[in-house]
Formats: C-alpha cells, sequence, structure tokens
C-alpha cells in the first residue's frame, strides 16, 4: 500500500481538513502519479455538502488531476516516469458493456469508477486529486505535452472537457450563433472555446460587473439575463445555447431564444430540477 495525504470532508458539510489515506500496491497495468495540480470544480463543492447523493466519507474531492509519473507497472505502455499525465472524471469502468465498448466509458453501464466519491472493483473507496498522489489504471490516465502549463491544464480534466464535447458533437463553427449561460468555472471555458472555433458568442449573466471579463475572453456580445428587453432582442437567434448555471434559473426563458430547431444542452447541475414546460419543448 502507498501512503498518501490530502485534504478531506470528514462528514457531510464539514470543512476540509487534513486526512492521511493508503492507495492500492500498483498493479502491472497502472500508472502512479505525483499530483501537481488539481483544478477546484463545483461538483466538488456539491458533493461534499452531500447536495446530490449519499457520499462516502471521508471524501477527498479533485477530478482534474494534473502532475508527473513517478512509476509504472510492467504492462504500461504508453507512459514512463517522467511524464506529465492527468485525471479527469472516472479511473475505470467494466470495459464489456455497449457504452464501454464505444469508447464511451463514461456511460458506464455496469459500474462507472468515479474518481472520488465511489468505489472501486474491490469495494475500496476511491480518493481525489486533493492528495499528493493518486494510482490508476493506464487506460484512464491522459498523456499531457512536456512543454504545457500543468496549473492552466489541470481544468480542461473537466471544465474543458463538459464544455468542449458538447460544442463539438454540434458542430459549433463558423456561422454559428452561440450563447454561454454563466461566466463561471464552466462557463468561461465554454466561451473562449466557442470562440476560438470562430462562432458568433453571445454571454449571459445575471453580474454586469463580469461584462468586462466576458468581452475579454472572447464574448461579441453580453446581454444581462434578468433584462426582458435584452433577452426579448434575441427571440428565435440562436443555432445553440450551452447552460452551464448550477444554480436555479429560468431555463424556458433560454429556450425561446433559440431558432427552430436549435439546441440547448445543460451541463450545470442545479440542486433543484429545472422547470421544463412541455408548450416550450413542442
Amino acid at each position: 500500500m502507498i501512503k498518501t495525504w490530502g485534504y478531506a470532508a470528514h462528514k457531510a458539510k464539514a470543512p476540509l481538513a487534513p486526512f492521511t489515506f493508503e492507495h492500492r500496491d500498483p498493479r502491472q497495468t497502472d500508472v502512479v502519479i505525483d499530483i501537481q495540480f488539481c483544478g477546484v470544480c463545483h461538483s466538488d463543492l456539491h458533493q461534499v455538502r452531500d447536495e446530490w447523493s449519499e457520499g462516502i466519507f471521508p471524501m477527498v474531492p479533485g477530478h482534474e488531476i494534473v502532475g508527473t509519473v513517478v512509476k509504472v507497472g510492467s504492462e504500461v505502455k504508453n507512459f514512463k516516469a517522467g511524464d506529465k499525465a492527468g485525471v479527469g472524471c472516472l479511473v475505470d469502468s467494466c470495459r464489456t458493456c455497449p457504452s464501454c465498448g464505444a469508447g464511451e466509458e463514461q456511460y458506464c453501464e455496469v459500474q462507472m469508477v468515479p474518481t472520488y466519491n465511489g468505489t472501486n472493483k474491490d469495494g475500496s473507496p476511491t480518493y481525489g486529486g486533493y492528495s499528493n498522489n493518486i494510482i490508476v489504471d493506464q487506460d484512464f490516465v491522459l498523456k499531457i505535452s512536456p512543454n504545457a502549463d500543468l496549473a492552466k491544464t489541470a481544468p480542461l480534466l473537466c471544465a474543458g472537457i463538459t464544455t468542449y464535447s458538447p460544442l463539438r458533437y454540434w458542430k459549433i463553427g463558423k456561422g454559428s450563433k452561440v450563447g454561454v449561460v454563466g461566466l463561471g468555472g464552466l462557463g468561461h471555458m465554454a466561451l473562449k472555446l466557442a470562440h476560438s472555433f470562430g462562432a458568433h458568442v453571445v454571454q449571459f449573466t445575471t453580474s454586469l460587473n463580469k461584462k468586462d471579463d466576458a468581452l475579454r475572453l472572447g464574448a461579441n456580445e453580453v446581454v444581462l439575463s434578468t433584462d426582458p428587453e435584452q433577452m426579448a432582442a434575441h427571440a428565435n437567434t440562436f443555432d445553440f445555447i450551452l447552460d452551464t448555471v448550477s444554480g436555479q434559473h429560468d431555463v424556458a426563458a433560454l429556450m425561446q431564444l433559440l431558432k427552430r430547431e436549435g439546441t440547448l444542452t445543460m451541463v450545470g447541475l442545479p440542486n433543484v430540477p429545472p422547470v421544463l414546460p412541455a408548450m416550450e419543448l413542442i
């Protein structure tokens, strides 16, 4: 066993505090990573507060993990000591169900193993990146360029892929009018990515004091979502809206902004289920 130290919520809603624990002995397919940076994701807050489901405590959060490989198992082929590596939101899956067979292990229909607040196949708890090291099977480790700034890379492991994926899936690019709702951890990544893909990006916010930041990060326009006139001016004009807000908000109002056959994708996770009027969907 490898002794590890980190910070954990020892019970639901408790502040993080020092915590010492053990990782499994490295297996032949494992990669041992010395963690250098870990992003702080809003889902970490939800989970240590036990807001989504009954959590596993003590809980060591963190799933935007980057660092340096210090040891690899005998069957590891794509990593060696000294490589830069990352770990995202999951560390294992069944490997055999239809979703895993399609390369979509995050949708594993048997047992997707989250990086923390989950259980390994042997029943032991998983602990995340608010710690000094982690041991992960090679199939769930990402190689990072040696030239990358690791501190800036860490948020790509969750906020980055969470917003990159829908933008790519819906083929956002030049000629697309895209709305980004919220300018937090997810929202600012969505804004920068959509801008880099060549879209016309409108940033929606409830805080006008974020306008300058939004424009600096690439927004073509900034809309105060609490202003009915500003919202009405964009009715029926959006190809795609990416909603990143994790608090309660008016989703129906956003749907009125979409073109016919436009798409609204939600990646924020409010504690209270959003209201989706059937008439708006129809």
